[in-house]
């Protein structure tokens, strides 16, 4: 009930907030609304940048906050989704599969609509008020009318750009309480914040143009020099994110993103920082995030061992704290010294938190520079005692109940897609020996590969030597194609190859950054950083006040600077008491002399009755590709979850197939990682 209370008063106190934006371009807000609330709200301490932060920011603050509270209660008592059988959503299925956004659901399209309506609505609103006495406001200004509508366009531009940035970090934001609320997770929005980044920055270069033609005509150049610099840095950005280069050149596109920092700074030195608190909530929540994720990155974390693949492929094992539950598909960003000392790459989980409670496991293929030098050190004959990784996560979705809403699975996968499918598998195996109620649903693994060496990635869904479950209790069914050979290469069958690591005292489990309870010290992370910023601008206000007079930029440092101490401050004495806490638990782990019982003998033996059950259950074919056509069509009583991993291509091709109109059954998911 308490939660059911929470939730109704979020979605009340967010629909507000929408309407806000809905109405902040109208005569009624500027005119009434808003000198109402500056005048009830004015204070000595706050000055004009109280009512802004009012109005805009301490909303989301509190949403966050109390989304925290709610998603605690909900990891407390069990937060597991309705797990039967459900009718196909049409909101999810694809409506577009090729061009410029990708993948698009009915519903993501209904929301990018409406989104382009606000910013439609947002700017005949603007231009409607503004131009109504443009005559009088050009001869007092001593422009001519075209000069001043100009400049009122260029305005327009300025503040509509505005709103896009105030969505701009909320997708980018990896442990967002306000993402999870709504049922995504940062690895799912960032097509979103693609989406409205490449929105607000042509909403941004068309204002900026408009003013250097403004600035130019009416001899005002040298305004230039008070947002040329965010600008470039913003267009930096831009450029490098582009497709194109993005996928080329992943390291120039990462690297110039860096540019934000500049790029938010002076814009708050642009626009002063009470405008500025429009677009506070969502940067105040990635600052908070950022820095967490920063605290976790200085940790080594305990490799304890890595299987070595005949196919170009490594699986990384790690020793990882009992608190630390992840679902299927979810993910972590690794950082390896030794290959780059900058470089994070996100791979997805393929272990399982409820069968390994001890381990955490990643696959990693060598399809890249990175990759290819990791790879070659693990599988290097010279021996190596240690083996320095830092991590940041586990990210992603919750729970799994979602895939037992179906009768049948079909998950596609191409290469290295498959390393999803591990951790679906998996969970559902969990659950399928566990002895529980619950009906599993068939599950159809169609995965393609290009030689036949890469068949090897299939022996990673059995679970390693040292448990007692088999496969079989799953209705699995594996198709496998090769579609670059004719035949099975008998030189690929090569075992399995486990590189031990001697434990560093140094070293510690992968663990939660904040602790069992994540989520309710996150919401005192927010809640009381923003309490102490609130209280280093009050100070700052009284000692302004006292005729300490500061220029409008300086103050504007003050507060950002205010900001990032009250959020370091108060993370670190959160991390820090976690850390504590958790010491002994640690130190047990840190002291492990022997390996964990989960990889005693580790090198899987081809007679273990799980390496059979999992013969038995693949067919493998050479020569072709599957016919995703029908695959899909030939189920049409029941209801299908479709789950496409791989190559963009491949995800749009089942996307377009789902979506055809030829069978109602089908429930369309895609995976992709689009950084």
């Amino acid at each position: 009930m308490v939660r059911s209370a929470i939730k109704l008063f979020l979605l009340l106190l967010f629909l507000g907030y929408m309407m806000l934006w809905f109405m902040m371009p109208t005569k009624l807000y500027f005119e009434h609304w808003l000198p109402k609330i500056r005048a009830n709200s004015k204070s000595t301490y706050f000055g004009q940048q109280g009512s802004t932060m009012l109005i805009y920011t301490f909303p989301i603050l509190f949403i966050a906050t109390l989304g925290c509270i709610y998603l605690h209660l909900g990891k407390k008592h069990g937060d597991h989704n309705v797990e039967g059988r459900v009718p196909t959503s049409k909101l999810k299925q694809p409506v577009m599969v090729k061009g410029p956004l990708g993948i698009v659901s009915w519903m993501e399209l209904s929301f990018l609509t409406m989104f382009v309506v606000l910013l439609a609505w947002s700017t005949t609103s603007y231009l409607n008020g503004m131009f109504t006495h443009i005559d009088q406001m050009a001869s007092r200004s001593g422009l001519l009318v075209w000069e001043a509508k100009l400049e009122m366009s260029g305005l327009t531009l300025g503040l509509v750009g505005n709103i896009c940035l105030a969505f701009l970090f909320f997708p980018v934001t990896r442990g967002s309480s306000v993402l999870r609320l709504i049922g995504l997770s940062s690895e799912a929005s960032i097509k979103y914040q693609i989406w409205v980044g490449h929105i607000a920055m042509t909403i941004f270069t068309a204002h900026g143009l408009c003013y250097l033609v403004f600035w130019a005509k009416t001899e005002q150049l040298s305004q230039v020099l008070k947002w040329e610099i965010g600008l470039v840095c913003g267009l930096g950005m831009w450029a490098t994110s582009l497709p194109q280069i993005r996928r080329k050149m992943f390291e120039l596109f990462y690297y110039t993103h860096h540019l934000y920092i500049l790029f938010i700074v002076f814009f708050v030195f642009h626009v002063g920082f009470s405008y500025a608190c429009i677009m506070l909530p969502g940067f105040y929540l990635f600052l908070i995030d950022r820095y967490l994720r920063f605290l976790q990155s200085q940790q080594r974390v305990s490799l304890v061992a890595a299987r070595i693949l005949p196919c170009q492929t490594v699986e990384l094992n790690f020793c990882k704290s009992p608190e630390v539950n992840h679902g299927p598909r979810s993910i972590i960003f690794v950082n390896v010294p030794a290959i780059s000392k900058l470089q994070w790459h996100p791979f997805t989980i393929t272990s399982n938190s409820n069968m390994d409670t001890d381990k955490l496991s990643m696959v990693v293929k060598s399809e890249g520079r990175w990759s290819s030098d990791l790879y070659q050190k693990l599988s290097s004959p010279l021996p190596m005692d240690g083996f320095q990784v830092s991590i940041e996560g586990p990210y992603g979705p919750p729970a799994s109940t979602h895939l037992l809403r179906h009768d049948i699975l079909v998950l596609l996968s191409g290469g290295s897609g498959i390393t999803p499918f591990i951790s679906i598998i998996r969970e559902l195996l969990f659950k399928a020996s566990s002895g529980s109620s619950t009906r599993i649903p068939h599950i159809l693994l169609i995965c393609a590969f290009k030689k036949s060496i890469d068949l090897a990635m299939l022996e990673l869904i059995s679970p390693v030597s040292g448990t007692t479950v088999d496969i079989s209790c799953l209705q699995l069914q594996i198709e496998a194609y090769v579609t670059r050979e004719k035949g099975a290469d008998e030189d690929n069958h090569k075992p399995l190859q486990t590189v031990w690591f001697k434990p560093n005292a140094i070293d510690a489990p992968v663990s939660a950054i904040l602790g069992p309870n994540s989520w309710l010290c996150l919401g005192l992370i927010i809640s009381s950083s923003f309490v102490m910023f609130l209280l280093l601008i009050a100070i700052l206000s009284r000692y302004h006040n006292s005729n300490m007079v500061y220029a409008s930029s300086a103050t504007a440092g003050f507060y950002m600077l205010f900001m990032c101490l009250a959020i370091a401050m108060t993370a670190n004495a959160t991390f820090l008491w976690n850390k504590k806490q958790n010491r002994k638990r640690l130190r047990q782990i840190r002291n492990m002399d022997t390996p964990p019982v989960w990889f005693n003998n580790g090198d899987r033996e081809l007679e273990s009755l799980p390496y059979q059950s999992l013969l038995q259950a693949t067919n493998v074919h050479y020569g072709e590709r599957p016919d995703l056509k029908k695959i899909l069509f030939e189920r049409k009583e029941i209801s299908v979850g479709v789950i496409a991993s791989g190559p963009r291509e491949m995800r749009q091709e089942v996307a377009a197939i789902c979506s055809s109109g030829l069978a109602d059954n089908l429930q369309f998911e895609s995976i992709s990682f689009t950084w």
